[in-house]
């Protein structure tokens, strides 16, 4: 923490953070002013634009999880001492809904929100990669969710404990479709996390999106090295842009709670574009855009699949996941 205090005093106080952020620009705050603030650690997004705008590289995102964490270190070290995180938790600390059953040398690892929104594509999927590739499936929460609260012990234990189930049911090869869990597993596994379109494509397998355009909502994990987003390009014929204007899709970073004002106004802010598709390849981007009001969003998968499912969000969505452990 205190490394990262230091970080944040090499801050110049150009602003370009504070004009790039919502949350910052609410509160009047820079990076450095906002890691003096604790009681604000659980508003931020933890959507990275501030560190991309940065000219002195402070990562806003980290102030923002290390205040989260030593929050939780000065209430015991178990419990996040904020409201609002209960049924979060409870749902995700040991994952209610797993189901390695159907365990292979190489899974799919559909996460948790694809199955709730696209249960339809979730089945279609499981059956060609059995039937095409012989691969198991398998349904657990990666763990990010409980990192992000800032509960470091239950992080550690939930990610030995994902550990040993896959090493127990001998998976080789863990092949995910949330953004999330691409980038939180990877790092923390011993065996390949690979991208649900880097298989597709190594099978030659799924169709391609006709549109003559695509208009792509790159979710905040990707936003750095764009390496998931590069792994749809075989699948898009004609031309495509990122949408570029909007922070977030209003659920990072568990704020949605804390900022409802700022949620809504992402999401505001895309369906006011009134661009003729919204594409995204998250789930969770998906269903918060969906519920914000933006009519037209397209999940890539569903296309390249020809289910072309509409997101699920009434509350079958706890149905669709709980009915995986049957």
């Amino acid at each position: 923490m205190r490394s990262l205090i230091e970080r944040a005093n090499a801050c110049v106080h150009c602003g370009l953070c504070t004009r790039q952020c919502a949350f910052l620009e609410k509160y009047g705050l820079d990076l450095n002013q906002f890691s003096k603030r604790s009681d604000l650690a659980y508003h931020c997004f933890l959507c990275g634009n501030c560190s991309a705008v940065c000219p002195k590289e402070i990562d806003g995102r980290e102030i923002a999880l290390s205040m989260r964490r030593q929050r939780v270190s000065d209430a015991g070290g178990r419990r996040v001492p904020e409201q609002g995180y209960g049924a979060l938790i409870a749902e995700k600390k040991n994952y209610l809904f797993q189901n390695f059953r159907n365990s292979r040398r190489s899974v799919l690892f559909p996460g948790c929100n694809f199955p709730s929104f696209y249960p339809k594509t979730t089945d279609a999927l499981i059956r060609l990669l059995r039937e095409e590739a012989d691969m198991g499936v398998v349904f657990d929460c990666c763990g990010k969710p409980i990192a992000e609260l800032g509960l470091e012990h239950a992080e550690a234990q939930g990610t030995e404990l994902l550990r040993r189930r896959l090493c127990h049911a001998g998976v080789e090869e863990l092949v995910v479709l949330c953004p999330s869990c691409f980038y939180f597993l990877r790092p923390r596994l011993d065996i390949p996390v690979v991208s649900i379109y880097d298989k597709l494509r190594e099978l030659g397998l799924g169709g391609q999106i006709k549109e003559r355009e695509v208009n792509l909502f790159v979710p905040c994990p990707d936003k750095a090295t764009h390496e998931m987003e590069r792994s749809l390009f075989p699948f898009l014929t004609g031309a495509y842009r990122e949408i570029p204007e909007v922070q977030c899709c209003g659920l990072g970073g568990c704020a949605a709670g804390k900022e409802p004002e700022l949620s809504a106004g992402f999401q505001e802010n895309v369906k006011h574009m009134k661009l003729p598709n919204v594409y995204v390849y998250c789930a969770s981007c998906a269903g918060s855009l969906c519920r914000g009001g933006v009519t037209n969003v397209r999940h890539v998968l569903t296309d390249i699949l020809g289910t072309n499912e509409s997101p699920v969000l009434s509350a079958q969505t706890v149905w669709n996941r709980a009915k995986r452990m049957l």
